[in-house]
């Protein structure tokens, strides 16, 4: 079913202020970016100013997020609890490690950005609100404890090479052996596809999308290392290092994550792995906790006095 297409470019124009380096955008910045007409721009930033979704500053005449937004996100919050938890997650491994850290949460075949906290400015990184596709080599942590129909789509959005099919299947099965992934690809590498998720998101016409989603894959051939004696040993380049939360099923929706960014011996991935991994089991296990109150809240009330 087709969605509104103005009520989209209302929240073209909150996501747009919503990302990292979009903080503070001029009235022609809105225009170009989002390839609105003057007219339709000015309608919608002056109800969103109205409404203090936004603000608009007099001296510089930019435009940045509003209080009233803010509102809603503390609402969500509170709706939410198991991802208030992750996003305090993130601080608390980016304090323990000294790396970047983030949440990533699946919403069918994306995935989206839910936070983020950087080491410093120059941390390279998607930000909150960014959108990747759920397809190699995005994704790994979650694939891996996938229902088998949704480890089949995944595997197959990574094309007909029945080759890179069969790495990717070992891939996840060791994944889930460990309890972490890690992405071994390079910070250059790592930088690469998130410019082409960049790239994606703005817009480009079906035949290079085509090469772009090849050269993801190309990402993910380059970067599956197997962790064995010798890797132990050696040290390699680690992007990420990455562990599921949980529902009471078993399965993931949501992936917590650090940044080392640098290269990392085997005792080191291993350590970084099962911190990761204890914090995403605890988010977990609050999780099931949440869910079996919830029922049993619903049973007493089912229940005749």
């Amino acid at each position: 079913m087709a969605g509104s297409a103005p009520t989209g470019r209302v929240v073209d124009i909150v996501e747009l202020l919503s990302h990292p380096g979009h903080e503070q955008l001029r009235f022609s910045d809105v225009v170009d970016k989002l390839g609105l007409t003057q007219a339709t721009a000015h309608a919608i930033l002056t109800t969103l100013c109205e409404r203090n979704w936004i603000t608009r500053d007099p001296a510089s005449k930019t435009y940045s997020l509003g209080p009233a937004l803010a509102a809603v996100g503390a609402r969500a919050d509170l709706a939410r609890p198991l991802m208030h938890a992750a996003r305090s997650a993130t601080h608390q491994l980016r304090t323990e490690t000294g790396y970047a850290s983030s949440v990533l949460e699946r919403l069918d075949d994306t995935l989206i950005v839910a936070a983020h906290v950087s080491v410093d400015a120059a941390t390279p990184a998607l930000g909150p609100g960014d959108r990747i596709p759920h397809t190699p080599p995005f994704g790994v942590a979650l694939a891996a404890w996938d229902t088998p129909a949704g480890q089949r789509e995944w595997l197959r959005r990574a094309g007909d090479d029945a080759e890179l099919v069969a790495r990717l299947e070992a891939v996840l099965t060791k994944t889930r052996q460990r309890g972490f992934d890690v992405d071994w690809t390079t910070p250059a590498m790592a930088q690469a596809a998130a410019l082409v998720v960049r790239l994606q998101r703005e817009g480009v016409p079906a035949q290079v999308a085509e090469v772009m989603n090849r050269l993801l894959v190309e990402c993910t051939a380059v970067g599956l290392l197997d962790d064995d004696d010798e890797t132990a040993r050696l040290a390699h380049p680690v992007a990420t290092v990455a562990a599921p939360i949980l529902d009471e099923q078993g399965f993931a929706t949501l992936i917590l994550a650090v940044h080392p960014l640098q290269p990392l011996r085997g005792r080191q991935i291993r350590s970084l792995g099962e911190r990761v991994s204890a914090v995403a089991a605890s988010l977990s296990g609050q999780r099931a906790r949440t869910a079996a109150s919830s029922r049993r809240d619903r049973d007493s009330r089912r229940t005749p006095a």
